[in-house]
């Protein structure tokens, strides 16, 4: 089996923290949340909390809440947005009870052996985006049509912001792929994306990578200009990148309510489905997320994802995750996947 089903619709486009010090704020977090840790309803409905990112990937979950289908299924979702950092205590504590995680925080969790299990994939690919300032793109004669070995030779001797390991590493990848060392590139670290768009702006820095849709943003406040993705980066391809979003639970929670997990999971994957067949609506939902942001931002950035068909995984398209992300160096050393941190059991039947 390939990463993704292969008749779906068209496509629409390091180290571990220490539980100790991060579950004290995630147990306030419960209590300040208390009804929504799996509680019941006097609606009949059974509330359960959810982390999430706040990125595009967010899109099949949203909307699932906007259009009823957590509410067909018997489920009150409350959405609590989550840095990564928090994302294996929140589940352990049992403050969510459901991840919208990268497959990246995930290895790095089932490696510091937290037993959390993968449900569902609701997004495949990287939506990534390699934007350069303006100045930048002038001195070089860059624009969007550029070849991307063109744009790699132009990165030589440059300064890159890099918000993090992983997009450090995504931006070595694209390098590499043409030739070009990422020993020739000097990095600033800057604390998040919105630090990459500030240094950038004020050529601090020459470029950066990072995930839909600030790349497009900052092109589209005339800051810079976006000059490699996924569409011309043969590197960052669905088939190259594997699963861009899974969903996760606590292994004894899905045993427990086994039911329920089926249920949630039913409902992103129609939340995925409708992603596919109504762009513009699924615009205006997203935009409760990204309110800021223009619409043609929002779809451009919905469309360099693939939502599939089903949430199904398989041991092809982790084998290929896992590859991608290893290459990235925001995994551990000898990271692996057991086939017991995954299943299918939880999909539709």
């Amino acid at each position: 089996m390939g990463i993704i089903d292969t008749n779906r619709q068209r496509r629409l486009g390091g180290g571990g923290v220490r539980l100790g010090i991060v579950i004290p704020a995630v147990l306030a977090l419960c209590s300040s949340l208390l009804a929504a840790c799996g509680s019941g309803e006097a609606d009949g409905t059974t509330k359960v909390t959810v982390g999430v990112a706040d990125t595009i990937f967010d899109a099949p979950l949203r909307v699932a809440d906007a259009k009823g289908y957590f509410r067909a299924a018997g489920l009150k979702v409350e959405f609590v947005d989550l840095p990564s950092s928090l994302d294996a205590a929140a589940l352990e504590s049992n403050s969510v009870q459901f991840l919208n995680s990268s497959p990246t925080t995930f290895i790095n969790a089932v490696n510091r052996r937290i037993p959390q299990l993968a449900v569902s994939m609701d997004g495949a690919g990287a939506p990534l985006g390699l934007i350069v300032s303006t100045k930048f793109a002038r001195a070089h004669h860059l624009t969007g049509s550029t070849p991307p070995a063109q744009v790699a030779e132009a990165l030589r001797g440059s300064t890159g912001g890099a918000s993090s390991t992983t997009t450090q590493g995504q931006a070595g990848i694209f390098l590499r792929e043409y030739g070009v060392s990422p020993g020739t590139v000097r990095y600033v670290s800057l604390p998040s994306p919105a630090g990459d768009k500030a240094a950038l702006t004020r050529n601090q820095i020459d470029w950066f990578v990072t995930s839909e849709p600030t790349p497009l943003v900052v092109q589209d406040d005339g800051d810079g200009v976006v000059v490699a993705g996924p569409d011309t980066v043969p590197a960052w391809s669905v088939t190259r990148t594997g699963y861009g979003q899974i969903v996760a639970v606590r292994k004894d929670y899905a045993t427990q309510n086994a039911a329920l997990v089926r249920r949630f999971v039913r409902a992103v994957q129609q939340g995925g489905a409708y992603i596919r067949g109504h762009e513009s609506d699924v615009v205006d939902i997203v935009k409760s997320t990204f309110s800021s942001m223009a619409d043609p931002i929002l779809l451009a950035s919905l469309r360099q994802v693939d939502w599939p068909e089903t949430g199904a995984m398989s041991v092809d398209g982790w084998n290929t995750s896992m590859d991608f992300i290893k290459k990235t160096n925001a995994v551990p050393r000898g990271a692996e996947l057991p086939s017991t941190n995954w299943t299918n059991e939880y999909l539709p039947r």
